[in-house]
Formats: C-alpha cells, sequence, structure tokens
C-alpha cells in the first residue's frame, strides 16, 4: 500500500512560508532559502510546531500506523537517523506525561503497555531543530522531507493521536519481535493477496 510519505517531494513556497514563520526573521529565512534551497536552518519549536523526534525504524511504524489507519500526519523528516514528527504546539509538554499514564494498569503495577515504545524526544518551547532544505540536495541525503511542508496552516497532530500511534506501532513492533525465526529452507508464500 503506498502512502504519502513514499515519494518525498520538496516543500512548496506556502511550506517554505510556514516554516519561516516559526523563526524570529521569516523574511531572512525565506531569502537564505531563495538563495540557497538546499540548506538546512534551525528553527525554534513551540509557536508554530512541536517536534517528536523517535528512532527512524520506530517513526516509521508511527508513519504507518497514522497513514493507514489514522488521520495522516503533518509534515515528516528525517534527520541523523531520526524521524521528526511535527506536531500541535503543546505536544512536546503533554505526550510524555500521557506516554507515562499508559505504562501503568490496575493496582499500578507496570504493565508494560508502551514499555516497547522507545524513548520518544519532545521538541518544545524553548528548543530548536534542524529542518531539512527546501530541495534534497542529493538522492542518499540521509537529512531530508518524509512528508513536505506544502501549505501555509498544515494540519498537525496533536498529543492524543501521537499516543494512539505510538501505542499501535509498539504493539505491531512486539508481534513483529516475537515471532519464530523463519525456516531459512522454507518456501514462502504471500497470502496477504488472497480473496
Amino acid at each position: 500500500m503506498s502512502s504519502a510519505y513514499d515519494e518525498p517531494l520538496g516543500v512548496t513556497p506556502d511550506g517554505a512560508a510556514w516554516l519561516a514563520s516559526a523563526g524570529t526573521y521569516p523574511r531572512s529565512t525565506l531569502a537564505l532559502w531563495e538563495e540557497r534551497p538546499q540548506a538546512p536552518v534551525i528553527l525554534p519549536c513551540g509557536s508554530v510546531f512541536d517536534i517528536v523526534s523517535a528512532p527512524a525504524m520506530f517513526g516509521r511504524l508511527l508513519l504507518d500506523r497514522l497513514w493507514g489507519e489514522g488521520p495522516g500526519s503533518g509534515p515528516v523528516a528525517a534527520f541523523r537517523g531520526r524521524t521528526l514528527l511535527f506536531a500541535a504546539p503543546g505536544t512536546a509538554q503533554r505526550l510524555p506525561s500521557l506516554l507515562e499514564w499508559e505504562e501503568w494498569g490496575a493496582g499500578g503495577r507496570r504493565e508494560g503497555r508502551t514499555a516497547t515504545v522507545p524513548p520518544l524526544l519532545c521538541h518544545g518551547t524553548g528548543d530548536a531543530v534542524t529542518v531539512p532544505a527546501l530541495t534534497p540536495s542529493d538522492a542518499g541525503c540521509a537529512t531530508r522531507w518524509l512528508v513536505a511542508p506544502d501549505t501555509r496552516h498544515p494540519w498537525l497532530p496533536g498529543p492524543e493521536i501521537l499516543l494512539w500511534a505510538a501505542v499501535r506501532a509498539a504493539r505491531s513492533a512486539v508481534r513483529i519481535s516475537i515471532s519464530p525465526p523463519p525456516d531459512q529452507g522454507a518456501k514462502v508464500y504471500d497470502v496477504s493477496r488472497r480473496r
């Protein structure tokens, strides 16, 4: 199944304007990008967007859940082995407590419902992140847009939606990891396409 993040595209002019609006000097950022569209920029979090940073593989599972079973995502970037999900302002403050609350079951015992959720780094007010260039410098670049900003007012998931996706991604990771290793000599047939 194809999803919006399979074919990364460049940032549109409206998307660039939205990103630049997070900075103190948006016109200077846009001027820099006009001269050097392949330059990454450091932008503050907290007013226009927050960032939830996940390890790359878990980030891919989050995106699979958001696009396959949920509402989709806002802009998403890959940066140095991590997936950066752009989230609604305030998410960085609320998501960690929601994840912590979700780990506790009845009677105060740790049930481990989200024990397989790797530590998510939440960047909000007072933090800054490096956002990828408007256009990728090369196909093998480790810093790139997976879902590029394309509007001045993108929809951004909040903490509840990201919690939902993280719990489901963790559950799918557990199912995959507890399966016995495949028999190397066995023939494998794809039965998922049966009608």
